[in-house]
């Protein structure tokens, strides 16, 4: 869920806004993510060409854990392959974690050359997440730079596994690690300029199986066939109504099985992806959608007999696997901390705008100048990974102003 910026902040907050826009430091460091556009680019495009499927993530960590370390960080990896870096406060005892993940959803043999075509540049991932990560880096070369100290100890991490089946096994273990010291956590995560997410989405992730006994096209036709079954369930589940309050969807992102087009296959499989705003919605879904195989497991028997063909059992049976991919339960920020992000959000429109020597001169009192100033983003697909050159370059750097502000706002961190 994505809750939109107000477009003013209450007239207490605005006050503290000030008083935080006119600090040495947090000038020193925002005039240095202001004058380092150029830098963040060139990494951005260097890290996009580091290709970094789920689960094969070791070499971009190598680069990562190399720009962290040039913080002036202490920087190590943790065993399930996740970047750390600690940047210690004067409480020990209490953390602000700062992420972005590694991983794309781009397979292995995927060409992630960034090609630049006048002001635009293209290239699977490049947006989700090197957006994030460059973001992460900088946020930590601005806080060096600006000779910033905290009370809390700040972490910036770059997890693995968050994309598909990799279950957000990196940020599992982060939590699993830091426990009860974690205070707050701040996620870098695409190319958006003017929304923080506030609530995450609950999706359940599955792949369900169905096993058959096999046979020739031919000679053994009627033997229940376990891609008609999936596709019987499939007809089925596909009509099902979800509702659009609290939003609920549901996606079949792959089907396989079968070996030729002359035998009939002993084994079909279907991965599925369901999300909701609410657990309740996701576990009807879900319920759904297993009645809706059996059903169509049902129904492919029922044509078997039909065919004459029971007399095979018990070879002749259909049978259902499923294996849970993925579980995310759903959550959201607290009031207290939502209304926080209005607070911090002008002073990063006041840094994107330092950085827009291409734009007009506006007033950026208002904090919908960046929706209003740059195209949105558009998403990453093969075939059309398009961004604009500028767009993306200062997407990535009020990336690091959003989060840099956030963590001047994650009280009490500033020294």
């Amino acid at each position: 869920m994505e809750t939109a910026f107000p477009q003013t902040a209450a007239a207490g907050n605005a006050a503290r806004v000030e008083e935080l826009a006119s600090d040495p430091r947090v000038a020193r460091a925002l005039d240095w993510l202001a004058k380092n556009v150029a830098w963040v680019n060139d990494e951005q495009v260097h890290i996009t060409e580091i290709p970094a499927p789920s689960f094969l993530e070791s070499a971009r960590a190598v680069y990562l854990r190399k720009l962290l370390s040039c913080c002036g960080l202490r920087v190590r990896t943790d065993d399930v392959g996740d970047v750390i870096a600690e940047r210690p406060g004067e409480v020990a005892g209490n953390v602000v974690l700062v992420t972005a993940h590694l991983d794309t959803v781009f397979p292995p043999g995927t060409d992630v050359k960034v090609r630049r075509n006048a002001n635009r540049m293209a290239a699977p991932g490049i947006s989700d997440n090197s957006t994030g990560l460059v973001a992460l880096v900088a946020v930590a070369r601005a806080l060096n730079e600006g000779k910033i100290k905290t009370r809390m100890t700040l972490v910036f991490a770059a997890d693995v596994g968050e994309e598909g089946e990799g279950n957000l096994r990196g940020m599992r273990k982060l939590v699993e690690n830091y426990g009860d010291r974690l205070r707050y956590v701040i996620a870098l995560d695409g190319a958006s300029t003017d929304h923080v997410t506030a609530a995450a989405v609950a999706s359940r992730r599955v792949e369900i199986s169905v096993l058959g006994p096999g046979g020739h096209s031919w000679s053994d036709f009627g033997v229940p066939n376990p891609i008609h079954a999936l596709s019987r369930g499939l007809a089925r589940f596909v009509k099902v109504r979800v509702s659009s309050e609290p939003r609920t969807t549901f996606n079949v992102g792959a089907i396989e099985g079968g070996t030729s087009v002359n035998s009939i296959p002993d084994r079909a499989t279907i991965k599925v992806d369901l999300r909701s705003e609410s657990e309740g919605e996701l576990d009807h879904l879900e319920a759904a959608l297993r009645e809706a195989i059996q059903a169509g497991v049902d129904e492919e028997m029922a044509a078997a007999r039909d065919r004459g063909i029971t007399g095979r059992e018990p070879n002749g049976k259909l049978e259902i696997k499923l294996r849970v991919l993925g579980l995310r339960p759903a959550g959201e920020l607290a009031e207290t901390l939502r209304s926080l992000l209005p607070c911090a959000r002008p002073i990063a429109i006041w840094a994107i705008a330092r950085t827009a020597s291409d734009l007009p001169p506006t007033p950026i009192s208002r904090s919908r100048l960046a929706s209003r100033q740059f195209p949105s983003a558009q998403a990453d697909a093969p075939g059309e990974p398009i961004h604009s050159a500028s767009g993306t370059t200062l997407r990535a750097v009020s990336s690091a102003c959003n989060a840099f502000c956030s963590l001047c706002w994650a009280s009490p961190v500033w020294n």
